[in-house]
């Protein structure tokens, strides 16, 4: 008899658990309105609402190769499968056009959508949630206001049981924290604007922050880097990996510019975040540099000298003063370095990288670069297999790509030998399944062409001006 007590009262606990689940994850449908009239809000709330979708990325994920803006279908890779973005158009069948702004809100705030569906934490409403009730309304606006497009996402090709959308809930009950954005009064005006901005729309956790298993972002790992698209976004606190520190200075014109001379070009997921943020006026981009710059930290005296000898032996402009030679890359050579990766680099990459010509037509040299020091060979992989493509009609840093012209064994050498000579790091791990990877295609790997704001003319611009 004790023995069905005891199971009865489990059974009971369960039920009672489930029941009680079951309310959590309930959310009733917000009923639909008529699509609204354009001209219902005023331009200066859709002005702002644009620069804010700006901020949030919003139409680089909401918008498929060539497709019109916001009409969805982009696959997002995850590793539970491929999650495929809605259409935010005001489409009234096939968008959110009959949706009012408290189910937008709710969206935006709960990942609930109209329906009372639970959304799939790819949709960044971790982040979104910090949002300010007078930008989810500027937001709302804008987006109410883009032109309509018929148009129906594929359907998410996810794993059982990830495909059962109330299995979200519980995703949420063990990680998702809502509350909008409260300032933190020890610091000033500008740090806060910079930490709304940073951890709500512009969501930059989302791919610096290393993840667990069911894919929420690790809380005492934040900014301690992480993956996004088939590359490595770096850390950005104490633990970045850049050979050079960020200071305010240097983020305010990478993230103005795309480009800083000691840190190299935005390329990757990270060169559409520079394009977008080209809407933002420079106080915005200022306040989000000096928050940042925060998160970085302070140096370590002994960072700080290693670096200050790494610019003084790299130039001024981010290249040699002197055009390379065999000769000089050997002289520099340390005792064990791979023959076959040095000749490559010597004959491949050295005459750009270390030829003492600026930007387009001179890289910078690689001991500046993060990409050598990084925690994997990725991200170099990514950019000597695809070339950084130029922009269109403007001055902008270039390289080819040598996917069709250098073999496997080829790059692994050419790896090692960057790794062991421009960076302080032990060798990396898996190159080859790095290089395998990249040439199957197992990552929808991006490199678009540079940010519109013409950072390579910004760099020769300030090279003449310190000559």
């Amino acid at each position: 008899m004790s023995g069905l007590r005891i199971l009865a009262t489990i059974v009971g606990i369960c039920l009672i658990a489930g029941a009680v689940f079951g309310v959590f994850a309930w959310h009733p449908e917000i009923a639909p309105i008529n699509p609204a009239s354009p001209t219902s809000f005023a331009p200066d709330l859709v002005h702002r609402g644009a620069q804010l979708a700006s901020i949030g990325n919003c139409d680089t994920c909401h918008t498929q190769a060539k497709g019109p803006s916001f009409a969805g279908g982009l696959r997002i890779p995850t590793p539970f499968g491929a999650i495929y973005t809605t259409n935010i158009t005001p489409d009234a069948e096939t968008g959110i056009g009959r949706w009012s702004e408290a189910a937008f809100s709710r969206a935006m705030r709960e990942g609930v959508d109209r329906g009372g569906r639970h959304l799939y934490p790819a949709f960044p409403y971790d982040h979104f949630t910090h949002i300010r009730d007078e930008d989810i309304k500027a937001l709302y606006a804008y987006f109410m206001t883009r032109q309509p497009v018929h148009a129906t996402a594929p359907a998410n090709e996810l794993s059982f049981p990830v495909n059962l959308r109330f299995m979200v809930a519980g995703w949420k009950l063990l990680f998702f924290r809502k509350g909008v954005f409260q300032d933190d009064q020890q610091h000033d005006a500008t740090w806060n604007r910079g930490a709304y901005l940073a951890e709500g729309l512009s969501h930059c956790g989302g791919c610096h922050t290393p993840r667990n298993k069911l894919g929420a972002e690790r809380t005492k790992g934040a900014y301690d880097g992480g993956e996004a698209e088939g590359w490595t976004a770096y850390a950005l606190n104490s633990n970045s990996p850049a050979p050079i520190p960020w200071d305010k200075d240097a983020l305010f014109q990478y993230l103005r510019r795309g480009w800083h001379e000691a840190h190299g070009v935005a390329r990757g997921p990270m060169a559409p975040v520079i394009e977008n943020l080209a809407a933002l006026p420079d106080e915005d981009i200022s306040a989000i540099a000096t928050y940042m710059a925060d998160v970085a930290g302070v140096p370590t005296p002994e960072r700080k000298q290693r670096a200050q000898a790494l610019l003084e032996q790299s130039g001024n402009t981010g290249s040699s003063s002197q055009p390379v030679t065999a000769d000089s890359v050997m002289a520099t050579s340390s005792p064990g370095e791979s023959s076959d990766g040095r000749a490559i680099y010597v004959t491949t990459c050295a005459p750009c990288h270390e030829s003492g010509r600026p930007p387009p037509y001179g890289g910078m040299h690689l001991g500046r670069s993060t990409g050598p020091s990084g925690p994997s060979a990725r991200n170099v992989v990514n950019v000597v297999l695809w070339g950084l493509p130029a922009a269109e009609g403007q001055r902008s840093p270039i390289m080819p790509g040598f996917i069709n012209t250098m073999t496997d064994q080829q790059l692994e050498s050419l790896l090692r030998y960057v790794r062991q000579r421009f960076s302080e790091k032990p060798p990396w791990e898996g190159i080859n399944q790095e290089i395998n990877d990249t040439r199957a295609g197992k990552f929808d790997v991006g490199i678009y062409p540079a940010p519109s704001t013409d950072p390579a003319h910004a760099v020769v611009s300030e090279g003449s001006a310190q000559r």
